[in-house]
């Protein structure tokens, strides 16, 4: 039989070996618990890391798309038809008919110009009708009422101190039965100008670039 003295040392053997396997226990869990978090973290800096650089790289391929339409090319049409003029990207193909019966028939896109019968959607379309403004404008009535067109009011912006200088309107909305764009209608002269981008994706070198440097004689 253990005396009191040789069972309290088996006691606290006992209860030191416990504590020694709990501490190791818990000290294998801590270290992995410290290896998975360092693992995680240095794959979400990893992530984080390719996405910067991802982002990095859209911004300076935007950032070149930009600057390679630099500098613009204008359009000047004819004196006898109203001197219409705008600006455009230089890296947009344009196809000009200029006739009698019609000054100006345009077609413009990025790169190379596609066939007009594929019915790709073109980055501007411009032209000069002989028909009155009223009867031109009149045209998209329905869409309007309908709210497949938001129409405005609008001038373009160089032409607002110009004498004689009329309001036209500005669609926005299902231009077209093919396409989503926007549409400026205005009047020069005894005709109409019509001027349009079918995409969405133009929108910006529409309204910044060939809207903001339009100018005819009223």
């Amino acid at each position: 039989m253990l005396s009191n003295s040789s069972l309290k040392y088996v006691i606290a053997i006992t209860i030191l070996s416990v504590l020694l396997a709990a501490s190791l226990i818990f000290g294998g869990w801590a270290y992995s618990g410290r290896q998975d978090y360092k693992n995680n973290v240095d794959k979400k800096i990893a992530q984080a890391v390719e996405t910067a650089k991802a982002a990095q790289k859209q911004e300076s391929e935007k950032q070149f798309a930009e600057e390679s339409k630099l500098p613009y090319k204008s359009y000047k049409g004819s004196q006898t038809y109203g001197s219409v003029s705008f600006n455009y990207p230089k890296t947009w193909s344009a196809l000009v008919e200029e006739s009698t019966s019609q000054p100006i028939n345009a077609y413009f896109y990025p790169d190379i110009l596609p066939s007009l019968e594929s019915k790709v959607a073109l980055a501007l379309r411009v032209e000069l009708l002989t028909s009155d403004y009223a009867s031109v404008a009149s045209q998209f009535d329905s869409q309007i009422d309908d709210g497949s067109l938001k129409a405005i009011a609008y001038i373009p912006p160089q032409m607002t101190k110009v004498a004689n200088a009329q309001p036209g309107l500005k669609l926005d909305g299902q231009i077209t039965s093919d396409f989503q764009g926007s549409m400026v209608i205005v009047k020069v002269r005894d005709k109409t100008l019509q001027i349009s981008t079918q995409s969405n994706d133009f929108l910006k070198d529409f309204n910044d670039t060939v809207l903001s440097s339009l100018t005819f004689v009223p």
